[in-house]
């Protein structure tokens, strides 16, 4: 793995690099200083692809990186990051974004655990509703994009209050012919990702997965704790605590969205975060025989179910075939 870049370095003649303020397995998060536009402030991501891969899959996915920076760049919403510039340099990509003052929603969660209370249900819907507005522009594009990585350290709060959905690692375009094209591959957060989006097979998953992943982020902002991950609750339907049995506080009706935003199947759903945004707040009444509580999704049931959920059946019986296949090591 090369090394990060260092204070000082100047990239393209206009980036002065300040300091590494984030890094993961596909590179590192450097703010830095914009030469041109003085006084602004930049958050640059740098996209280092795996040199081990043939030339050929190597050149496919770069291709791929500025493809969809591209797209990225051509995004304009006041909840979203403006990306203004990429580029390459030898063997690493890089995204040039706005840089994000602010505490994540992770950091404000756990200073309110050890205050020993909870994030206050009416601040958590406020920033609910900002993620709505940026989710729904998302889904609106035109292919739609996915973020599939929604979680509470994605999420930074402004000194003025604006929600920012600060990281698209994972966006996904879904294209006409159903083929799916990502900036990174990945399968995002284990605690806020839904059963489909562990196939293998991008196709499997559309916006309702980003609508999985909001519930489960507004379960762990509510409660202070991590829902139980999807893989197990295929497991044992009952092992989900209802938000309500953690923290009393939580609505009746905010506890109802987080779970019909959750279930497991994702015709189950809501179907676009409009629908979702219009029971949350209450202008919209839950669909006749709400689940409350998460459930198998038998092999029966994925056979007479619509074609989308007999994906997830497969899904959901590779998933169950492997964990028995470890278990019998």
């Amino acid at each position: 793995m090369p090394l990060p870049l260092k204070s000082g370095e100047v990239l393209r003649e206009r980036y002065t690099i300040r300091e590494r303020i984030g890094q993961g397995g596909m590179g590192n998060i450097y703010l830095a200083d914009d030469r041109v536009l003085a006084g602004r402030r930049c958050a640059l991501k740098e996209v280092e692809h795996d040199r081990s891969l043939p030339q050929k899959i190597l050149s496919e996915a770069r291709e791929q990186f500025l493809r969809e920076a591209t797209v990225l760049a051509r995004l304009d919403h006041p909840n979203l990051p403006k990306v203004s510039d990429f580029f390459s340099i030898q063997e690493r990509d890089y995204l040039v974004m706005d840089f994000v003052p602010g505490k994540d929603l992770r950091t404000l969660m756990l200073e309110a655990r050890q205050k020993n209370t909870y994030l206050d249900e009416g601040d958590v819907l406020d920033w609910a509703a900002q993620l709505c507005d940026a989710l729904t522009y998302l889904h609106r594009q035109d292919p739609p994009l996915v973020h599939r990585d929604i979680k509470p350290s994605n999420l930074k709060i402004t000194p003025d209050g604006l929600l920012k959905l600060v990281d698209f690692g994972l966006v996904k375009v879904l294209s006409p012919d159903e083929e799916t094209i990502t900036i990174i591959q990945g399968q995002g957060t284990v605690l806020y990702t839904p059963l489909e989006q562990y196939g293998g097979s991008e196709s499997h998953t559309d916006i309702r997965s980003d609508i999985y992943a909001f519930g489960a982020t507004l379960y762990h902002l509510l409660t202070g704790q991590p829902p139980v991950d999807a893989r197990q609750r295929f497991l044992n339907p009952d092992v989900l605590t209802a938000p309500r049995q953690i923290n009393p506080q939580i609505s009746l009706r905010t506890e109802r969205a987080i779970l019909w935003a959750m279930e497991l199947h994702p015709a189950q759903r809501p179907e676009t975060i409009e629908i979702f945004r219009q029971y949350l707040f209450g202008t919209k009444e839950l669909p006749p025989r709400p689940m409350l509580r998460a459930r198998r999704v038998t092999t029966l049931e994925a056979v007479l179910a619509p074609p989308e959920s007999i994906l997830l059946g497969i899904t959901a019986v590779m998933l169950l075939i492997s964990l028995i296949a470890t278990l019998g090591r």
